[in-house]
């Protein structure tokens, strides 16, 4: 668990120290989801907007309303605390990876267990699908981005090794770029489907790079990490296009809005923030009650933020419109 340990390490001393040093400002979550038994680790807006899907390190994954708040499904089967899900586009199927090196395939419908691929040998910390469909991209603390045959459920195609684990994984709207992120700073970007690398550049200055986002026009990147920055690049080349921050937290969770304008970021102290990627301004921060905010989520409407949780729940905040 190389994500989580690494936070741990950098991320509690900085919150203690706003502790004893009297800057921590606490304002309340405006509703809180509970039903996992361990923390929550990563969250998947579906594309209809209606549903939330949470990786939980209680092995377990679990299928939100987002009107209601109240838990649909869930989905047991993961050996090991689960890393990342991914709705597919159509929203028929979950997929979901662990620490126990696999992939799992879940029917929305019923929660069933559709298919299970493996082939890495280490934790798959990101999985994201393609836009047809079709494919999965995966990164893992093997060190490699791989795509995946969601029909014959296997692998077809080794991207390539980054210097450290790999964290996280995006591709572009058009399906045609793939990138993946993880330790040591690194960013890896591999046209699709030939697997060619495009290039390979350095994100977060200390330590990993821990979320990256493709924007709507298929040749920007969004990168957040452990430097406290936000950071634009142009995908092909690795030329900086702008810099937000430094931010009030290490940063570990990352979403782009519907809008394709901005973005929306937490961090280990249980900061979150909006901030606009036209302007390069903060729009938008509030302190959580509880520290470790690992991940994030827009509503499709812009007027909620889902932000999974250390204290095993999933605080819901309306923002302010």
């Amino acid at each position: 668990m190389l994500r989580i340990r690494s936070l741990l390490v950098l991320g509690l001393p900085l919150f203690l120290f706003g502790l004893l040093g009297g800057t921590v400002e606490i304002a309340w979550a405006d509703s809180i989801w509970s039903g996992h038994t361990a923390l929550v680790h990563n969250l998947g807006l579906s594309p209809d907007g209606k549903t939330i899907a949470s990786a939980g390190f209680d092995q377990t994954v679990r299928i939100w309303d987002v009107a209601s708040g109240k838990t649909t499904l869930e989905f047991k089967g993961h050996t090991g605390p689960v890393y990342g899900v991914s709705f597919s586009p159509d929203g028929k199927t979950l997929a979901s990876v662990s620490t126990d090196q696999t992939i799992r395939l879940w029917d929305m419908k019923d929660g069933k267990q559709l298919k299970e691929l493996k082939g890495h040998s280490g934790i798959i910390d990101g999985v994201t699908f393609t836009p047809d469909g079709k494919s999965l991209l995966t990164a893992s603390s093997d060190k490699s981005a791989r795509l995946w045959s969601v029909e014959q459920a296997k692998e077809t195609k080794n991207l390539g090794s980054l210097a450290g684990a790999a964290f996280c994984a995006t591709i572009s709207p058009d399906g045609k770029t793939a990138a993946v992120a993880g330790a040591e700073g690194q960013i890896k970007v591999w046209e699709i489907p030939a697997g060619k690398e495009l290039k390979a550049f350095k994100g977060s200055t200390i330590g990993g790079t821990t979320g990256i986002v493709f924007l709507p026009d298929n040749k920007t990147l969004v990168s957040i990490g452990h430097d406290r920055k936000i950071r634009t690049w142009e995908a092909a080349t690795g030329k900086v296009l702008g810099e937000m921050g430094p931010t009030d937290d290490d940063l570990y969770g990352l979403c782009l809005f519907a809008d394709g304008k901005r973005v929306a970021v937490s961090g280990y102290g249980g900061n979150i923030a909006i901030w606009n990627l036209e302007t390069k301004k903060k729009q938008f921060s509030k302190k959580l009650p509880n520290f470790g905010a690992y991940c994030i989520q827009a509503s499709k409407d812009g007027r909620r933020l889902f932000i999974g949780m250390d204290n095993h729940q999933i605080q819901v905040v309306d923002l302010p419109q």
